[in-house]
């Protein structure tokens, strides 16, 4: 796992992928919040709080990370070297692993740049640095708990085509499907909390409140767990029918 995983890494940073992954976010999410005037401008939200860029976190990763993962097996089996990886003494699972660490690995390395934001926003409270840490804590917490979700769709993806572009759509689909389709269903029945809480949006919002229950890590890591399940499946068919 440790060899796919730095063979990964280096692949996003020796070419111009990680470069672009991390400055897209930064330029997207410091224009929503600094710049772009609206509901997730933090000048306009009337508080020194970070809140409206924790809003604006699972639209960003939507998008961002089906396009970190959407080529890490399709890639593998348009050049071929899907059946190379097979004949290597290494697992399914090690080598889903490494390509899933290192995805995830990027995404945080895009947020901590981030902490800047925790920073400037600090000093535009009339106490300077009265931020709500606790809170501010709990959302990158859960920031980094919805990648984990996201990647996994992401590997998954790519393992049911080789087309990225395919893999790239059947990515965000899901992930918003997973986000927003249950509170959605909910609200169209009345509010049904029991359905709400089957959905990453439930979860991710409970956590950005500052509120960190075991309940919503478990959620988690269970999204991330089955399609990592889903994902060695996949893998295994391919290399059953080959």
């Amino acid at each position: 796992m440790k060899a796919i995983f730095i063979k990964e890494l280096t692949g996003f940073f020796s070419s111009l992928t990680g470069y672009l992954v991390i400055g897209i976010f930064l330029l997207i999410s410091s224009l929503f919040i600094f710049v772009f005037k609206g509901e997730y401008n933090v000048l306009d939200y009337g508080f020194a709080d970070l809140a409206p860029f924790f809003l604006i976190i699972p639209w960003l990763f939507m998008f961002l990370i089906p396009a970190i993962t959407m080529r890490s097996f399709t890639i593998e089996r348009n050049l071929g070297t899907l059946e190379m990886l097979t004949t290597r003494p290494i697992s399914t699972r090690s080598l889903i692993g490494g390509k899933y660490l290192a995805a995830l690995f990027l995404i945080i390395m895009a947020l901590i740049p981030t902490l800047i934001y925790v920073l400037s926003v600090g000093q535009l409270g009339e106490v300077t640095n009265n931020l709500d840490y606790g809170s501010t804590l709990g959302s990158y917490l859960g920031a980094v708990l919805l990648a984990t979700s996201y990647t996994a769709i992401g590997i998954y993806s790519s393992t049911v085509t080789s087309n990225q572009i395919v893999a790239f759509l059947l990515a965000a689909v899901l992930c918003f499907i997973l986000y927003f389709g249950f509170d959605g269903l909910s609200s169209y029945l009345s509010d049904n909390d029991f359905l709400a809480s089957l959905g990453l949006k439930y979860h991710y919002e409970s956590m950005a409140r500052g509120v960190i229950d075991t309940r919503d890590v478990i959620y988690f890591v269970s999204v991330a767990v089955l399609f990592f399940a889903l994902s060695e499946i996949s893998l295994k068919s391919i290399f059953t029918k080959r």
